[in-house]
């Protein structure tokens, strides 16, 4: 059984290494040899320049597919390992043309987890552990009424004028400020088109108590079916989004407009230039810590008072071991294909697990890769 590691991007490499050093049978797939080699070349000779016809001649049922590849990838690669009978994972979200293959990975006995990285996937996890928490407590009553967030945000250790550093192309960034979302508010729908027409202002339940800049982002709504929400339970607020540090939406505020104006391919290629200067002006220098505040909180009010309110709250930052960022996007993937070896995942496209176990394992040993990681009790 081989582990096929594909694309080792800066964000990669932490969960790569681990599974090196834990003496795992690993392939390296990436583009440039060189880069590859150069992040783990002194751990493994086994590299291989990226292609997916070389790495369906050497794939045989029962390896693991790992894309950290750009997400057109994703699809391809786990079609390859059902026609192939190997698993695939990813830390991408399941999009739906991901989703289709369901039915034919569960026919292939072939695993397909997405979903497990840093957001998504430590916030699915400390989702699940708070709902099944809620579920087990003496507040619970499906008459209460919820609410639920979950904000992730990477941020620089050290604020700069711009509010925000970037540790690879703002391309993406930039691409996502023009992308609408849907949350629940009020106990209704929010649907916004751009996230600078929902900011609002989020106290952070840290070490020492912070207060960020945060808005929703994408879909929140299919995650309280993800999340197991009850159908008939009372929601008044169902939110996932991105959290920044204070003063990022002044800062950002040409950017805004000049987005607001762009279209088409002349528009692309604005945006283009705007993610080239952007990554000349605002880019992590060498060494600099980058900075992850992810917190994930459920409350339950009973005739308007708190009966519950429980929040995961992780301030994590690059030291000796590297960055934030590539800690927590990377390790928990390499939990995946562990678990994936091991067969504690079943058949079929999945997010990151939801099952007990499997959720407090993850969870220990995440708490090992943040400097600050608790769950606040806020009625306590």
């Amino acid at each position: 059984m081989t582990i096929h590691w594909c694309g080792t991007g800066l964000s990669a490499i932490p969960g790569l290494r681990r599974l090196l050093e834990a003496g795992r049978a690993v392939t390296v797939w990436n583009r440039t040899i060189a880069k590859a080699e150069e992040a783990v070349g002194d751990l493994t000779k086994d590299i291989r320049v990226f292609d997916i016809d070389a790495l369906g001649a050497v794939l045989v049922s029962g390896d693991v597919v790992v894309s950290m590849l750009p997400g057109d990838w994703h699809v391809p690669l786990a079609e390859l390992c059902i026609a192939k009978g190997a698993h695939f994972v990813s830390s991408s979200y399941i999009a739906p043309e991901m989703k289709a293959l369901d039915a034919k990975a569960k026919a292939a006995g072939v695993a397909c987890v997405n979903e497990v990285g840093l957001d998504p996937g430590i916030d699915h996890l400390m989702a699940h552990a708070l709902v099944a928490d809620y579920r087990a407590s003496d507040a619970y009553d499906t008459d209460n009424t919820l609410s639920f967030i979950s904000y992730c945000g990477g941020v620089p250790k050290v604020a700069n004028p711009f509010r925000y550093k970037f540790s690879w192309s703002p391309l993406g960034v930039l691409k996502a400020l023009r992308s609408p979302s849907r949350s629940i508010r009020d106990g209704a729908p929010l649907d916004v088109n751009r996230p600078w027409d929902a900011i609002s202002s989020y106290e952070a339940p840290l070490a020492e108590a912070e207060t960020f800049e945060v808005y929703p982002n994408r879909d929140s709504i299919p995650f309280m079916e993800d999340y197991k929400f009850d159908p008939n339970w009372k929601v008044d607020t169902f939110v996932r989004g991105t959290l920044r540090l204070n003063g990022w939406a002044e800062a950002w505020g040409d950017v805004f407009t000049e987005i607001e104006t762009l279209s088409g391919p002349e528009g692309d290629a604005r945006l283009k230039e705007m993610s080239d200067q952007f990554w000349e002006e605002n880019s992590y220098d060498e060494g600099e810590p980058d900075r992850v505040i992810l917190c994930v909180g459920l409350k339950a009010e009973k005739d308007g008072a708190e009966v519950y309110h429980k929040t995961y709250a992780m301030d994590a930052w690059g030291d000796v071991r590297g960055t934030a960022m590539a800690r927590l996007v990377s390790i928990p993937v390499s939990l995946a294909i562990e678990a994936v070896i091991d067969g504690k995942i079943a058949a079929g496209v999945h997010a990151a697990p939801s099952e007990e176990a499997l959720v407090s394992e993850w969870l220990s040993h995440i708490g090992t890769l943040a400097q600050h990681m608790q769950i606040v009790d806020h009625t306590a």
